[in-house]
């Protein structure tokens, strides 16, 4: 008599049906909006519900784990259908989706990509990237794979369609990658990671290209401690090498993310294999990175070296204004500024060096957060937004199911004499300290920093009672150099257009008071409702200085 075979695991269960739950965030906006306009996406919607509830009875009352690995597959089948779902009602995109579509067609027409302002594609909803110098990014920024992908989707339409189809498919195909390269009790995490909870489809829809770039480090990442195991890449190793290349081809992030997966490489093969041969495989699989990086990018290389080597650099080197959810909160929202906002960049940059001399030395421990490490530099960074993280989880899930501490158990680690050996544990966290305070003490110089500026409002002209058309101002510069200020408005979190300044001088000398007189740029501004923060906002971008006063008495006074 055979033996049945035993039942799937509880936390297995649980898994696919937390899988299934994190479908259902966000379903109901999309089939509200397709019930009135698309009926039949909206019927196709409601199917996806039947099958939700249908997996969800499933996967509590299968006895085989075949069958729960079905579930699973039928879970992946549903969010897949429902990504698509979303993708025909809402594919418009962000400015960043346009940016990449428009790349796209200057590529096709076979006129220049970058250094080429679209000022066209923003405004009416359109969010802009200001700068400290007064003006704003209009150029596209990202390395050229997105648009070269995009060039056959142009037949799409206008708008961002197409950068938010090839970001959207990116998505689906690095989600059946990694649901197809993880062990079969773990796929619904795959599911529930990329798919559900609406945050990645909703990037993929927006048109980013990190959404490519996190489809290409999905095979990159999955099992990377074996990538040069016994001292030779293989055909697994070198597609690896390619995927990188490929990925930072698309996308400046991943740039962050090579150094932290070549140290592992390197430290996990010295282990087995000894310095040389690590060094040799190190060598090799960056080789065919790099390889495939400059394929990408050689016909921009060649037509238009100057403006695509400082296009891709552009994030780095803009100079955008403070945004984000990090540290540079401090200056944005709980002091009135600071004088030293380039200090947040140079604790940001100490933060990342500390991190990987961290890694590199206490690899076994690290080797597990290799994913995740590099981005925790960015909470010290001027723009220290959520999404640089978020996109990149399916990474810190790939790596927890497929590179376990126990696969950094005999790899390689620098051990100065005075951090080797028995009774050393204050030494180890003394080079801690030593590694990382210096980031902390760039983030506390930057957010102690004083605003340079003392702005206060003098006259504020109404032409109805909820708006403000003119705003007089009496600022004086306190710092012991001139500057040069771009004003702003700002409600609640973000950056509005600058002001365009009437009166006044462009260059405020040290130590001195001028009158300014500002006007805002759609010719009226909206006062919100009562009770409201509105921040007056003045940058200048040598140095990088911010200035705040909250004004909502001054404007809501008649005058």
């Amino acid at each position: 008599m055979s033996v049945p075979p035993p039942p799937p695991a509880q936390w297995h269960r649980v898994l696919t049906l937390l899988a299934d739950i994190s479908l259902l965030i966000g379903t109901r906006s999309v089939w509200t909006a397709a019930a009135g306009h698309r009926p039949a996406v909206a019927a196709v919607i409601s199917v996806c519900y039947a099958s939700i509830l249908a997996c969800g009875v499933l996967a509590l009352v299968v006895r085989r784990a075949r069958s729960l690995a079905r579930v699973d597959l039928c879970v992946l089948v549903t969010g897949v259908t429902l990504v698509l779902c979303a993708w025909v009602m809402l594919h418009h995109g962000s400015d960043e989706a346009l940016l990449t579509t428009q790349a796209a067609r200057e590529l096709a027409a076979g006129r220049p990509v970058y250094g080429q302002p679209w000022p066209w594609l923003f405004g009416h909803g359109v969010a802009l990237t200001p700068t400290v110098t007064g003006g704003y990014d209009l150029t596209y920024g990202y390395p050229p794979l997105a648009p070269l992908l995009a060039v056959p989707l142009l037949w799409l339409g206008h708008g961002g369609a197409p950068a938010t189809a090839v970001s959207t498919g990116a998505l689906l195909t690095g989600t059946v990658v990694l649901w197809r390269m993880l062990p079969a009790p773990w796929r619904s995490a795959a599911t529930m990671v990329c798919l559900g909870f609406g945050m990645l489809p909703s990037y993929g829809r927006l048109g980013y290209p990190a959404i490519v770039a996190l489809a290409l480090l999905v095979p990159v990442v999955v099992r990377w401690p074996r990538t040069g195991e016994g001292g030779r890449l293989g055909a697994a190793g070198l597609a690896r090498a390619a995927c990188l290349g490929a990925a930072c081809a698309a996308q400046q992030l991943p740039w962050f993310l090579a150094p932290f997966l070549l140290a592992g490489i390197y430290a996990v093969r010295r282990g087995e294999l000894g310095g040389r041969a690590a060094a040799l495989v190190v060598l090799r699989f960056t080789g065919a990175a790099a390889t495939v990086w400059l394929l990408i990018n050689t016909y921009f290389l060649v037509s238009e070296p100057g403006t695509w080597l400082t296009g891709i650099a552009l994030p780095l080197t803009q100079g955008a204004v403070l945004h984000g959810q990090g540290v540079v909160d401090v200056s944005l929202y709980l002091t009135n500024g600071s004088d030293r906002l380039d200090w947040y960049s140079h604790a940001s940059l100490l933060l990342l060096a500390g991190l990987l001399a961290l890694f590199v030395l206490f690899v076994r421990r690290l080797g597990p957060a290799a994913t995740v490490l590099p981005w925790c530099a960015f909470y010290l960074a001027t723009r220290s937004q959520d999404g640089y993280y978020l996109m990149m989880t399916p990474l810190w899930l790939a790596a927890a199911v497929t590179a376990p501490a126990s696969a950094f158990a005999r790899a390689w680690q620098p051990r100065p004499r005075l951090l080797s050996g028995p009774g050393r544990r204050p030494a180890r966290l003394a080079a801690v300290a030593l590694l990382l305070v210096p980031a902390l003490a760039g983030a506390v110089v930057a957010a102690a920093g004083t605003p340079p500026l003392r702005m206060r409002v003098t006259a504020a002209r109404h032409p109805t009672p909820g708006t403000v058309s003119r705003l007089t101002l009496q600022v004086t510069n306190t710092a012991d150099t001139a500057l040069a200020p771009h004003f702003t408005l700002t409600r609640g979190q973000g950056m509005d257009p600058y002001w365009r300044i009437v009166r006044g001088p462009r260059t405020l000398p040290a130590h001195s008071t001028a009158r300014y007189e500002l006007r805002p740029p759609s010719g009226r501004f909206g006062l919100p409702r009562p009770g409201s923060r509105i921040r007056l906002r003045a940058f200048t971008a040598s140095p990088q200085t911010l200035s705040s006063a909250d004004v909502q008495g001054e404007l809501r006074r008649p005058g």
